[in-house]
Order: structure tokens, then sequence, then C-alpha cells
């Protein structure tokens, strides 16, 4: 099936452009800025694309700079803005065609049936081209996933699996890991990537409001229900709903979830009647899901319904060979937005991926921003980036490093307990507790990750950092 992206950041003209390609049995993504195209086309590269020349963020001749793009794809521009001088330059820059808005139904159906048969002798090539990049490629682009460290390799070979099925995902990681974007990688790689792709976070909607929001509710089924609400569930109808803080959502809620899940079908709040829905879920947490079921956070038999298919992120301090590819990533994106072109020092790479981003991706995304607004000329120095204590950082002679207590004191309980110096590092603090707790379960490792709330393979990343740090290596 051929692919259409729609860029247009007209609501209701971009829906029923949407309509009518579907009519010709074509897939169809919609995008309303420069960006989100950019990140359809990530995502998937279209055979065709109509495009608006007024966006928010910019021109969408714009998009013509991607090489890649213009040679795989053919491009019409659709505007309600025409003038000779438009037309000339975006078929100067490779435009296929040039349509005028309201656009006249033959004039559309001629496009897409060129675009048929530009593509049909090369089925294979474009199922190819459709399909997930290689987890190796060069890039390290994976959708609109960057890395190419063994944990991320792992990661995308889990959805390439997965995603041209059915079956529920659950997807756990720490805070900032990117567990939304493998939701998005998942339904564009699928067969509902013509349907919509919702994000709902359970933990920034109101308890009293999540019944409402997530199934809908009907006129006067509350104070203050005026009229009919479409709920999460019946918006996402032929898509992907993704459920963010799974953990978060109310317990008297995770039941009625569980039905949707085992029967199919739901009912709006104030109804007696049930609707029949058609959506993949996808769950997130940043918990660890068994701990969520005894804090009683997370029902255990909704937790077996949700994980049939798990993919655990790591953490960025576990994949640190992708800081600098990450990093400059994050600069390109904001070099396009903001025009002006700045690169990192080597040195100021080193330091990124020296630093352990407790915050993950998502602060080291901010690092860089801060970076890129205090940058005085073109370079990007490690004046503004964060970088370790002199203490722990990796280059420091053995000599500087901080002693580290033993746990030798007890409390009133008879328990054992560890006393720090003021000024220890978080990073030494935590090396103390994992190789005092460690000590503390008999070198039990799997009740020592229990213990401390972390997951198995962390523990063994952190014991062997520790053992190549020993002073017999120096």
């Amino acid at each position: 099936m051929n692919h259409v992206l729609i860029v247009d950041d007209d609501t209701d003209s971009a829906t029923t452009l949407r309509e009518l390609v579907r009519a010709d049995e074509f897939s169809v993504a919609i995008a309303h800025t420069l960006r989100d195209a950019r990140r359809q086309i990530a995502l998937q590269t279209p055979d065709l694309v109509l495009l608006d020349l007024q966006l928010p963020d910019g021109n969408g001749l714009d998009l013509f700079s991607d090489p890649q793009l213009v040679n795989d794809t053919d491009i019409v521009l659709v505007t309600g803005h025409a003038s000779l001088d438009t037309s000339i330059e975006a078929m100067r820059r490779g435009a296929a065609d040039y349509l005028v808005k309201p656009i006249a139904m033959k004039q559309l159906q001629r496009v897409l049936s060129r675009c048929g048969e530009r593509t049909a002798p090369t089925a294979a090539a474009n199922a190819a081209r459709a399909a997930p990049r290689d987890p190796g490629a060069e890039s390290g682009r994976f959708g609109l996933m960057w890395g190419q460290t063994a944990p991320m390799r792992r990661v995308y070979q889990q959805i390439h699996r997965v995603a041209p099925t059915s079956v529920p995902v659950f997807v756990m990681g720490e805070s900032g890991t990117g567990k939304e974007l493998v939701a998005q990688t998942v339904h564009a790689l699928s067969r509902r990537r013509a349907g919509p792709c919702l994000a709902v976070n359970c933990g920034a909607i109101s308890p009293h409001l999540m019944e409402s929001e997530i199934f809908g509710h009907e006129k006067g089924s509350f104070t203050g229900a005026d009229r009919q609400h479409l709920g999460f569930f019946e918006r996402a109808s032929g898509g992907t709903l993704f459920l963010d803080e799974i953990t978060e959502m109310p317990l008297d809620l995770q039941v009625k979830l569980l039905r949707v899940l085992e029967t199919g079908r739901f009912m709006r709040v104030g109804s007696t009647q049930s609707i029949q829905t058609d959506v993949r879920i996808i769950a997130a947490t940043n918990r660890l899901p068994l701990e969520a079921v005894a804090a009683g956070k997370l029902r255990e038999d909704l937790l077996y319904r949700l994980n049939v298919f798990p993919i655990e992120l790591p953490p960025l301090r576990e994949r640190l060979d992708d800081v600098p590819l990450l990093a400059q990533h994050f600069l390109d994106e904001i070099a396009n937005r903001e025009g002006q072109v700045r690169r990192f020092e080597p040195a100021a790479l080193h330091q990124l991926a020296q630093y352990p981003w407790p915050g993950n991706v998502r602060e080291l995304r901010n690092a860089v921003q801060r970076a890129y607004v205090m940058a005085d000329g073109e370079t990007i120095d490690a004046l503004w980036l964060p970088k370790l204590p002199a203490t722990v950082a990796g280059d420091a002679a053995p000599s500087t490093r901080r002693a580290l207590p033993e746990p030798t004191e007890q409390n009133g309980a008879g328990e054992p307990v560890i006393t720090l110096p003021v000024g220890v590092s978080m990073a030494q603090a935590e090396r103390l507790l994992i190789q005092a707790t460690l000590r503390q379960c008999e070198q039990q490792k799997e009740r020592t990750a229990a213990v401390l709330g972390i997951s198995l393979k962390t523990l063994y990343n952190r014991l062997k950092e520790y053992a190549g740090d020993s002073p017999s290596r120096h």
C-alpha cells in the first residue's frame, strides 16, 4: 500500500483530504507543522507528500532541503495562496505538481494515480523502505529513536518484531528515557499507522476526570456535562492508545480498563450501551512493575494482561557511548529551529560522555539547549555543560578519590547503617549503598536488586563499573 503524508495546518482541510485519499486505498498520515512533517518522514518515507505552503513554523518549501525526500517522494503543493512565483519556485526545487484549494477531485485522483503508477514497479523497494531501519545502521537512527549501542539495538529488534502484530506492549524505564518515542515508533511501523496515536498521561489527569477522559461521557451524566464527550478509546479507534504512568491510574479505573482489554467493549460515563473498541494498547511505567503491585499501585491481573510484550529501556548512564550521537542530534534540531549552526568542541563531547545523566535523555536535551544559548560563537565548549565532581571523575588520580566509609555502625534495632560525610557525591553514595546492601544480602544479587528496587541488569552493570574502577586497575 502506498503511503501519503498530508502537511497542512488547517485541521478541517487536512481531515477532508485524508478521507478523500483513504478512499483510494492509500495509508495516510497528517502533520500540521514542518517539525511534525519531518518526524513523520523519519518514521516512514512517504510515496507522496501533499504539502501546504503556509505553516506555523515556516514555509512548506523548506522540506525540499532534504535531497533524500525529493529523490524518493512525489511532492505536490496544495495551497490556497497560489502565485506564479511560488509555483515556479516549487517546480524548480523538484515539486511534481501544484494544486490550488479548493481541490478538484479529478485533479487529486490524477495525482494519486500517477503516484501509484510510479511506485507499482518497485513494490519490493517500497516494502523495504517502509520497514524499520537496520538496528545497526550507520546513522544510528531508528524511527524517532537514536542510539547505536548494544542495549538500544536490542530495543530496536524488539520493536521490529512486535510492531506488525496487535499484541499489547508494556514499556518500562526511568523518567526521561523515551518511553513515548517507543510507543510512537511501534505505532508508525504497525498496520495501524494510518490511524491516530493518542497519548494519555495517567499521572496528569485528575482522578475525578480520568474515567470521563478515557471512556467519554454522555450529556447530563454529571454536573457540568453539558454535551456528549468522546473519550480516548473512541478517538483512538483504528489506531494506538498510549497509557503513560499506568501505575498512577486509580485502582477502580484499572478494573474497568482490564474489562475493556478482555472484552474489547466499554461504556461512556452515564450510558447503558456498550461500544466496541478497536485500539492497540501500549502502556508504560517508570516504576518496577512488581514493586508497584506490592505497593498497591497496580493490579496484578492488569499487569499480566498488559505485560504481553515487555520492552525495557536502558537509562542513559548504561549507554554513554550514545551521548555524542544524541547530543549532535539535539544540536542539529536546535540549529534548524533557531537558524544558527553551532558545533561541539571535542572536549565538550568528551565531558558529556562522562556524566551519568540521572535525568536521562530529557536532561541531555535540556543541557544541549542551555549550552547552545550560552555559547558566544559558533563553537560550544564545556563551560556550560554538566560535569562530575573531581573526586569521582573518570580521569581523576586514585589519590584524589574520597575513601568510602564501611557500614560498621548499627542503629537501635541492631540493623547496619551507613554514615556519609558531608559533601559526598551522589555517585559515591550510590556505590556505597549498593556494596553495603550486597554484603548484607550475603552476595545474593537477585535479592540485592529487589531490596534496592533496581533491575538485576542495572545491578550487574554497576558492579562491573566498580570492578573496573578498583585500585588494582590503576
